[in-house]
């Protein structure tokens, strides 16, 4: 095992920063990362034991102990139990024989719950061993349970099932792009390189001007004016950075993983475009583990650009030009797709989220001045290059200039990627979509705004409805404060990195006084509590995450507060004392493993 580590370590030149790394490296050669291990990666690295042992426990993806020689990890969001992710964890535990949470006792399986892997679109899906698997039935749990048994590598498996629509040789998936609607911007036609060399001859404030004149914003969420923001870094003193951020941890978002399975290269050549515009020769991109499947395609499709010389040195031609990029993986943590966690991140910690200022793009990667963009954002900014900031504002509205992709998932007839022009209402987009009977939709994931009928003919705009692009339709058979609220709160309270006290309190209080609603035992106090509590949060956390884990309550109780106050039945009294003996005696007993001396 130590002759193995070093080498793991040596390949990353011993570098603190790219502990991450490191750590993915031996999680996937020895399926965890033991005690010697820790002890060996501290020594070689310069590092503590202690901060070696505090990134692993961060990151959902790294464990102390062995996950399975084959780790299923199925996803249990609210898209996935729409589609059956129920019955499919009842199938792996049948043919299995242990429960999620657990490994077989020979350590060959273990059955793994996790978050949103990207794949809402052919729900119920699980990662195994990195590869993906959808559209899952009780039948294909067995058939792979079979295989695992009999020693099967899992790339087979992916063969065995049959590939989704990929063409390239070097990705291996199951997974299907389901392209909707094609847009005039990301998946219009477009000659590789073409935006590069008219950059080569501008000056790098001419590019930035130009991006400014496109009145683009941030298609991550946040809407900041991209050109701004690299002004902002360019007058920065200190070595330059350009991070993508591509961590899409959202609940129901998918389009940058159809992104970089189809417009890798655009991608790579926004990411060019802007350090040259702002003076980086290094780029990172980030991405979420989730798409571990990806990295053979990607570092291909690298080669590729460098080859043509559109990455590199001297790139087009032009002395001076130089810029790499290269990939860095996650582990498992939604708060990483907030800037300044993504960039903790990047230098091999805990991702948990920077006080600002700084900001960034004066205090980013390393300490050095950073630019963060989404990858739609950076796609985005070389059609801007090509065609001109005018045609881009042609797009869309006057306050939400261009295209927008919508990742749409849920109870509709035909879920996937749609660009379209930003000022679409929701309605056209339940029709596009082929959604019948909408009682909610839920606008940019569990951290935006459920909404009800009446604003279905709100615009998708930053005027309106602004959003990264997740749209979960919610049918009228759904119970949406069981099926929905309680699932997005479980979810932030998994995914809080715990740094600040209320999001790390306040959210199990929260998900505490919702179940006591749902069970029959509220009162109209404890809806207001909601309320009360759920605005508190909003200024009391530092991050983003934090700020927003309670809008699935907060927008829910705004939108359909008569679906609260119809489960507070009880009588005065009742709603006061309302307390279950028997479940507390066993809930007790169980905590300290003793059978229940009451019946």
């Amino acid at each position: 095992m130590k002759a193995k580590l070093e080498s793991i370590i040596k390949n990353y030149k011993n570098d603190p920063n790219r502990l991450m790394d490191i750590l993915l490296d031996v999680q996937t050669e020895f399926g965890y990362i033991s005690s010697e291990a820790i002890q060996i990666i501290a020594q070689q690295t310069g590092l503590s034991k202690v901060d070696v042992e505090q990134t692993i426990s961060f990151y959902h993806f790294f464990s102390f102990k062995p996950v399975g020689k084959y780790a299923v990890y199925l996803n249990d969001n609210v898209v996935a139990n729409m589609m059956g992710r129920k019955e499919i964890a009842k199938a792996f535990e049948q043919e299995v024989g242990c429960k999620f949470g657990k490994v077989t006792a020979d350590g060959v399986i273990g059955l793994h719950n996790t978050s949103c892997i990207g794949m809402n679109d052919q729900e119920p899906s699980a990662i195994i061993n990195g590869y993906v698997f959808t559209k899952l039935t009780s039948d294909k749990v067995k058939e792979l349970v079979a295989a695992f048994k009999a020693g099967k590598k899992v790339d087979d498996m992916i063969t065995t099932f049959g590939d989704g629509a990929n063409n390239s040789s070097t990705l291996k998936a199951m997974v299907n792009n389901n392209i909707q609607k094609k847009g005039a911007v990301i998946f219009s036609e477009y000659e590789t390189g073409a935006s590069l060399k008219k950059v080569g001859a501008m000056n790098p404030d001419d590019v930035i001007n130009e991006v400014k004149a496109s009145n683009i914003r941030g298609r991550g969420g946040a809407g900041f004016p991209t050109g701004m923001k690299w002004e902002f870094c360019k007058r920065a003193k200190g070595e330059h950075y350009i991070l993508c951020n591509a961590d899409e941890g959202e609940p129901g978002t998918f389009k940058d993983r159809v992104i970089l399975t189809e417009k890798s290269a655009l991608l790579f050549e926004g990411m060019t475009i802007a350090g040259y515009a702002i003076g980086a020769s290094q780029g990172i991109l980030y991405l979420r583990n989730e798409y571990k499947y990806l990295k053979s395609h990607l570092e291909n499709t690298l080669e590729e650009l460098k080859k043509k010389n559109l990455l590199g040195e001297k790139i087009s031609g032009k002395d001076g030009f130089n810029f790499n990029i290269r990939i860095q993986f996650g582990a498992g943590a939604y708060v990483c797709g907030e800037e300044s966690a993504l960039i903790e991140s990047c230098e091999g910690k805990r991702g948990e989220p920077r006080n600002r200022p700084p900001f960034p793009v004066q205090k980013g990667y390393l300490n050095q001045p950073t630019v963060i963009n989404n990858v739609e954002t950076l796609c985005s900014v070389v059609r801007i290059l090509e065609k001109g900031s005018s045609w881009y504002k042609s797009l869309g509205t006057q306050g939400s200039s261009g295209t927008k992709l919508l990742s749409i998932s849920g109870d509709c007839k035909n879920p996937g990627i749609y660009e379209i022009e930003w000022g679409m209402t929701i309605k056209d987009m339940l029709t596009m979509a082929g959604a019948e009977k909408t009682m909610a939709v839920q606008v940019a994931g569990p951290s935006g705004r459920c909404i009800a009928p009446n604003e279905f003919n709100k615009k998708i705009a930053y005027e309106e409805l602004a959003t990264g692009g997740a749209m979960i339709i919610i049918g009228q058979n759904r119970n949406l404060l069981k099926d929905v609220v309680l699932n997005f709160t479980n979810f932030f309270i998994e995914e809080s990195c715990g740094s600040c006290t209320p999001c790390r309190s306040l959210t199990p209080i929260l998900k505490e006084k919702l179940e006591k609603i749902l069970n029959g035992n509220g009162r109209e106090e404890d809806i207001n509590d909601l309320e009360r509590l759920g605005k508190m949060m909003k200024t009391l956390n530092r991050c983003g995450l934090g700020q927003t884990a309670a809008n699935p309550i907060l927008t829910t109780i705004e939108n359909f507060r008569e679906k609260y106050e119809s489960l507070i039945k009880a009588t005065e009294d009742e709603k006061i004392y309302a307390f279950d003996m028997a479940a507390s005696v066993q809930e007790s007993c169980a905590a300290v493993n003793r059978k229940p001396l009451l019946n």
